[in-house]
């Protein structure tokens, strides 16, 4: 076997290893920038405009949101509404939630800044 012979043979697994780390810097750099997406974006937040913000919003009022508003408001039946608040805003977004009853028996929500 001459040298030209063996450098060339040597050569391709020399490519495969480069071309094996450039796949593992891509991958490296690739997961470091989803990492951050995730990091810059609010924990739970709804999208501006969907049923969710809506309800944030409603509740978010001095006298907060009837269960009958919100329910007028996203069309969601009233076990979905409370549902929502006990499992996405209390527990999820970790805000502090006032429900009130009144003397008709309407149910009001609102959260305590």
């Amino acid at each position: 076997m001459s040298t030209e012979e063996t450098t060339t043979k040597a050569q391709p697994a020399a490519t495969k290893k480069a071309k094996a780390s450039k796949k593992a810097a891509k991958a490296k750099k690739a997961a470091a920038q989803k990492k951050t997406a995730k990091a810059t974006k609010a924990k739970g937040a709804p999208k501006s405009g969907s049923k969710a913000a809506i309800v944030l919003e409603l509740m978010r009022r001095k006298e907060g949101a009837t269960l009958a508003e919100i329910a007028k408001a996203t069309e969601w039946q009233n076990h979905s509404i409370r549902g929502f608040v006990s499992g996405h805003v209390t527990k999820k977004l970790g805000l502090k939630v006032e429900s009130t009853k009144s003397e008709a028996g309407e149910r009001t929500y609102r959260i305590l800044s």
